[in-house]
């Protein structure tokens, strides 16, 4: 249990929202658009919380350092702002979840690396997030997670100290970030793990396998 906690931080894709439907679409039809066969969901579902490396990772076998990985990034970029509410929606249990920290009068908000020319439409375009009173994305501040930056930012705009707030992610990332800001950590182990992640190394201060169990360890009266 979490005492005086006042805020709930999250990460988005992977931890709110299952984007990677839209994701791996948008990286799938640069493959179908020369030729190649399309590749199944299940291929790219797992690097999904990588961005468009790991889609472009999963679609061509590129990493950044690839002569063409600029311009392949661009045509995702621009695919994916095409489609990126199209498939996209929130895990189960989720909305329930904001239902009852919004509730009890616990403020909460969104720490994400996606960047805002992504976050804020989508964020306005979903209705879960009509109450979330902060959404720092990773071009918000000058340094994105695992640099506790972004999360510092978003305790600032809540007017709280970062102890009050817990941070709820699905990468080990999250976890560096929340502990470098000073604040209680989550694991989210239903998100975007991928095949060697091991939650139980992040040393977070709790792990929930679904996004409704948060909620045994918030005191919510």
């Amino acid at each position: 249990m979490f005492n005086d906690i006042e805020a709930v931080l999250f990460d988005l894709d992977g931890t709110l929202i299952d984007s990677a439907p839209d994701l791996g679409a948008a990286a799938d039809k640069m493959r179908t658009d020369r030729g190649l066969i399309s590749l199944p969901l299940a291929e790219y579902r797992p690097m999904a919380g990588a961005g468009a490396r790991g889609m472009i990772g999963v679609a061509f076998g590129f990493t950044p350092d690839h002569a063409d990985y600029g311009a392949l990034k661009e045509e995702f970029f621009t695919n994916y702002e095409a489609c990126m509410t199209e498939r996209t929606y929130a895990f189960d249990g989720v909305a329930e979840l904001i239902a009852q920290i919004n509730s009890v009068g616990l403020k909460w908000g969104v720490v994400t690396n996606k960047s805002e020319r992504f976050t804020l439409p989508l964020t306005r375009q979903m209705p879960l997030f009509v109450t979330a009173q902060t959404i720092v994305s990773g071009d918000t501040t000058p340094h994105a997670k695992p640099h506790p930056a972004p999360l510092l930012e978003a305790a600032r705009q809540l007017g709280l100290v970062p102890g009050r707030c817990v941070y709820v992610g699905d990468d080990e990332r999250d976890i560096v970030a929340g502990r470098a800001a000073g604040m209680p950590t989550v694991a989210a182990a239903y998100g975007y793990l991928g095949a060697l992640a091991d939650t139980e190394r992040w040393n977070a201060d709790a792990t929930i396998v679904s996004p409704a169990s948060l909620l045994n360890f918030l005191r919510m009266a």
